[in-house]
């Protein structure tokens, strides 16, 4: 933030401070007259001349020490603050669970300086673009419709959003009483084809929301749903404010973003935006704290074992990282430690660890005490292999000791490809298991502490036609994409078992799929593979809830996944085909996995 030249020794004719305001806030004060000063000087620049970008021309005719409320927190317009105690004691009234941001802070140092040990420099940049009615903006994305937040079930779809991307979720009753301001607008995007909100933006006026004669916007918390597999969301989420602000006269949009957010960045850059001068303040909350704390120990961990280590830190719980590419840390707490790799903990036992890790124990011991299984048998012989097939009319081939879905080969049919899916599984070492394929949805069901915390179902890897590009293309597209959204866990393999999978549907990597057209590009659903989880916890029938903690005693794991196969969620039929004993408990928002977790291994820090 710049601000004009002052005279160093002017102090002998200076007026004596207006009651209530002590040296600093009168300094402050001149500041912002000088400001105003200047700007009245300036009237022969271009209407929408913003200056040096910082807004900070004075507080004449703004509301005074202006907030608004945006349903995740406040937004505090910094020059209009009269004093930068005034701003510091505003921030410190931040409600509880709440993110509040002070945007173009004047003299961010002196507001510091007021509360150092509670507020904070928010490591952010400030992006801006100009706005011209006149100017042709492209069009949104194929298959994306945007539109004005119109429903509290559009509330509850953003929050659904916020809660995958770990942000603060909407206050709903503050949301609905703002839908129709002219201050604020809350944008969200919806999949054409089914109906589902797979984005959102908010959006600010500053000259209604805060009387700002630079006639301004800016917007907010853009989110697009990690899963879904329709390109340019968040573009088109951006694009569509800028139309609308253009329209409304604004001279500008401008946005805030973490300065290593390079793939936010990359994109703004692209819609044309340029970084501007400005600074933010937050305050220090568990919110906030990767802001305002070191992390530089758990930057390397993966999102499985940073999910944990996260909540471990929100409640005072030490954390030491052994070995961080294999996610293996310590935790400490009033004398009590234990040794993690990612859910696996010291708690689980050599023979759960055995049980679950090889498929033939986990389906023996399972069916030994009367849950449902599908029936199995050891590859090896090939005329008992193909009697096996010939018997159950597909099956699923896998390594009897393989994870995230490697080596896995499902609804194989006929000889040809069961000796190729036998080969594809020995690369992964150890035994290979065909099994009766049973048709169902993949369901995922997380037991903690023996009782049911999460349940999801997996969804295999698609990709959605545009009309050019090939099917090739759009992986690869999708692949990134999900890769950005999990921190490179998910990414979808082009192989051998995705050729089959396309060649079913009478495709291949060169196929051109019409607009809209939806391919599935795998059988399996993992997560590494770029498959995609939905929650359905609140759906879950009974029976599957308590077939799901009677396999855990049964196993004797504490922590477990455990994969279903259901003709849905609500039903009461199933097949359980794995136990995983290391679950990722990152991807069952807005299920409390992680806080579980913890409150099994340090139960008094609850």
């Amino acid at each position: 933030m710049s601000y004009p030249e002052t005279n160093q020794h002017a102090d002998a004719g200076r007026p004596m401070p207006p009651p209530g305001l002590d040296d600093s806030e009168h300094d402050y004060q001149e500041r912002l007259e000088q400001q105003e000063q200047q700007a009245s000087q300036n009237e022969d620049l271009p209407e929408n001349f913003a200056g040096d970008g910082s807004e900070a021309a004075g507080n004449a005719g703004m509301l005074p020490n202006a907030i608004i409320e945006a349903g995740w927190g406040r937004v505090l317009y910094g020059p209009s603050f009269d004093s930068p105690r005034h701003l510091a004691e505003a921030m410190l009234n931040e409600a509880p669970g709440k993110r509040d941001i002070a945007l173009h802070v004047v003299d961010p140092q002196l507001v510091l300086a007021e509360a150092p040990v509670d507020l904070f420099l928010d490591p952010s940049l400030l992006f801006r673009r100009e706005l011209d009615p006149a100017e042709t903006m492209e069009d949104g994305a194929p298959g994306v419709i945007i539109r004005p937040l119109t429903t509290r079930a559009d509330i509850a779809a953003i929050n659904r959003l916020y809660s995958m991307r770990s942000m603060v979720l909407l206050d709903t009753a503050t949301v609905w009483s703002q839908r129709a301001s002219e201050a604020i607008t809350y944008l969200v995007a919806e999949d054409e084809q089914t109906g589902d909100v797979i984005g959102s933006v908010m959006g600010i006026d500053h000259a209604a929301a805060f009387r700002c004669p630079q006639r301004g916007a800016s917007f907010w918390c853009l989110v697009v749903d990690p899963q879904t597999s329709l390109a340019r969301t968040g573009q088109s989420l951006v694009t569509y404010l800028m139309k609308h602000y253009a329209r409304r006269g604004s001279a500008y949009l401008e946005l805030s973003v973490l300065h290593n957010n390079e793939q936010a960045i990359n994109l703004y850059r692209k819609l044309g935006f340029q970084q501007a001068p400005g600074f933010v303040i937050k305050t220090k909350n568990a919110i906030n704290e990767g802001l305002f704390t070191d992390t530089t120990d758990i930057a390397a961990l993966n999102p499985y074992a940073r999910i944990i280590v996260d909540e471990a830190r929100r409640r005072a719980i030490s954390v030491e990282v052994l070995d961080a590419a294999a996610g293996i840390f310590k935790l400490r707490h009033a004398g009590h430690e234990i040794v993690c790799r990612e859910s696996l903990s010291e708690l689980t036992g050599g023979v759960a660890m055995t049980w679950c890790q090889d498929k033939v124990l986990t389906s023996r011991r399972l069916a030994s005490i009367g849950l449902r299984v599908p029936r199995q048998r050891t590859a090896g012989d090939a005329a008992a292999d193909d009697a096996f097939l010939q018997e159950h009319g597909a099956v699923v081939v896998k390594p009897a000791l393989g994870e995230q879905g490697k080596g896995i080969s499902i609804d194989v049919r006929t000889p040809e490809h069961l000796r190729d899916a036998i080969d594809r599984a020995r690369q992964e070492g150890g035994p290979v298991v065909l099994e009766e394929f049973c048709s169902g949805q993949d369901l995922r069901i997380v037991v903690i502490g023996y009782k049911v915390v999460a349940a999801a179902i997996r969804r295999p890897a698609q990709v959605t036609g545009d009309g050019n590009a090939t099917i090739a293309k759009l992986i690869d597209a999708q692949s990134a994409r999900r890769a950005a959204a999990t921190g490179g866990e998910s990414r979808i393999p082009v192989d051998e078992e995705t050729r089959r999978c396309l060649v079913g549907q009478g495709l291949s990597l060169e196929s051109v799929p019409e607009q809209g057209q939806v391919v599935q590009v795998r059988k399996t659903a993992n997560l590494h593979t770029g498959g995609t989880i939905h929650d359905v916890t609140a759906e879950l029938h009974p029976a599957l809830r308590e077939a799901a903690e009677t396999a855990a005693r049964a196993l004797r794991i504490p922590v477990v996944g455990l994969d279903f196969l259901v003709p849905s969620p609500d039903s009461d039929s199933y097949v359980i085909i794995e136990a995983n004993e290391r679950p990722g408990l990152a991807n069952h928002d807005p299920q409390p996995t992680a806080q579980r977790f913890i409150d099994l291994l340090f139960p008094y820090t609850a």
